[in-house]
């Protein structure tokens, strides 16, 4: 029954977000009808993106500390209605201000998945979270999608409002899903060190300390994982960002052209997911390296694949479009592996604030990628932007990770320990 329950709740979270997704990105393709509607320039439009995103950094700290002391499934719960009454009342606003504000309270729920994926490490034994995250995060390209689809099919017929009621009572809808029918589990219940113990056991040997939240600083490998997710993010954001722009002014596609492009590349990137995080599961079975060693092939292969994509000559589209499609199923490749390697070297009571800090240090370096890219870009090109920043970061990157390689064994054993030494209590 726990086996059958647990990939239940994977679909649970999967919808949660997968539609969560869709409504985050939703706002980009509804942008010329919410202007038009309020009168408003770009300036007070991207104002609106950028709240969002500063009122969801600040609040990662809190979402984990909340997370680790309470019950992860009914806090999820309640980011999903969040979500929900936040979107309808965006739907709702009379005036810019009020939308500002509502929508910038969207925010609120968009730092809350740490605990799902905390959640999720006590269904899923460290041999197979690899691969479940990759899963989760296979959300992200398809909600993408999603969400294009939902503004231009429906945005048009039957207004950008009505399409965040749509978007705002699936939120609830969710909520209602998670709080009926998706259970908590004790702290650590599926580390493997500790399946001696019932589940009583399980939690009261794992509660919340403050000491412990302290110690995370001193974690070498946390300390490098949250490096590289501060660099990591850079070629993100770049891409997502200027990466249509590029399509349209250097390599002269039509916009239908360029949207075509750009889902091959999404699906390679959803591939990508789950290729790398099966990859590092079975690479950590063989050897604690693995799941690093995974992320180094990722970051490598991505500088690989980008130069020579970047370098195809305009005319020839079909090499372009293969070469961009390996480049985007190697890039996503790492990702799943550092998620699931922060729960391999975190204490079970305080993992959902060590994905919280690590996410806050990501967002610090999301917010300046686009700027940097546009600076370069005014001197250069976007072809120089988006090669200089990419590359130059996933070698970053890769140097973390062959570091990563030769430290992290250790600290995923002094982790095994001390649970072994809980069990044995």
């Amino acid at each position: 029954m726990k086996s059958r329950y647990r990939w239940y709740v994977t679909f649970v979270f999967f919808l949660f977000l997968l539609f969560h997704q869709a409504d985050k990105l939703l706002l980009a393709p509804l942008v010329t009808p919410i202007m038009n509607d309020f009168q408003i320039n770009e300036a007070q439009m991207g104002a609106v993106s950028s709240l969002a995103i500063i009122v969801a950094a600040l609040l990662y700290p809190l979402w984990g500390y909340l997370y680790d002391r309470y019950a992860r499934a009914k806090l999820l719960s309640l980011a999903s209605l969040i979500w929900g009454l936040t979107t309808s009342l965006s739907a709702i606003a009379p005036t810019f201000p009020t939308f500002m504000i509502t929508r910038a309270s969207t925010g609120i729920d968009d730092s809350s998945y740490p605990g799902l994926f905390s959640l999720l490490s006590d269904y899923f034994e460290p041999k197979l979270r690899g691969k479940i995250y990759g899963v989760m995060q296979m959300s992200g390209p398809v909600g993408f999608m999603l969400g294009t689809i939902l503004a231009t099919m429906l945005g048009s017929s039957i207004g950008w409002r009505n399409v965040f009621f749509i978007t705002g009572g699936v939120g609830i809808l969710v909520a209602i899903l998670i709080f009926t029918t998706v259970r908590d589990m004790p702290r650590g219940g599926a580390d493997p060190e500790l399946q001696s113990l019932d589940d009583e056991e399980v939690s009261e040997s794992a509660e919340f300390n403050w000491q412990a939240v302290k110690d995370l600083f001193r974690n070498r490998s946390l300390l490098l994982l949250m490096a590289q997710g501060f660099f990591g993010v850079f070629p993100w954001y770049v891409l997502s960002f200027w990466f249509f722009r590029y399509l349209e002014t250097e390599r002269f596609y039509t916009p239908n052209e360029a949207m075509m492009i750009m889902i091959v590349a999404i699906i390679a990137l959803s591939a990508g997911y789950y290729l790398g995080g099966s990859l590092g599961d079975s690479l950590f079975q063989r050897n604690t390296r693995g799941r690093m060693i995974a992320g180094t092939i990722g970051v490598l292969a991505g500088v690989f694949f980008l130069y020579f994509t970047m370098h195809v000559p305009v005319d020839q589209t079909p090499l372009f479009l293969v070469l961009l499609a390996f480049t985007s199923l190697a890039m996503s490749m790492a990702s799943p592996n550092v998620i699931a390697s922060v729960f391999d070297i975190t204490l079970p009571e305080i993992r959902s604030t060590a994905q919280a800090i690590r996410k806050l240090l990501e967002d610090s370096g999301a917010a300046t990628a686009p700027f940097l890219a546009g600076l370069i870009a005014m001197n250069t090109s976007l072809h120089d932007a988006i090669l200089y920043i990419c590359i130059g970061t996933w070698i970053v990157c890769a140097i973390i990770f062959v570091v990563l390689i030769k430290v992290i064994p250790s600290d995923i054993e002094a982790l095994r320990l001390t649970l072994r030494e809980r069990a044995a209590e």
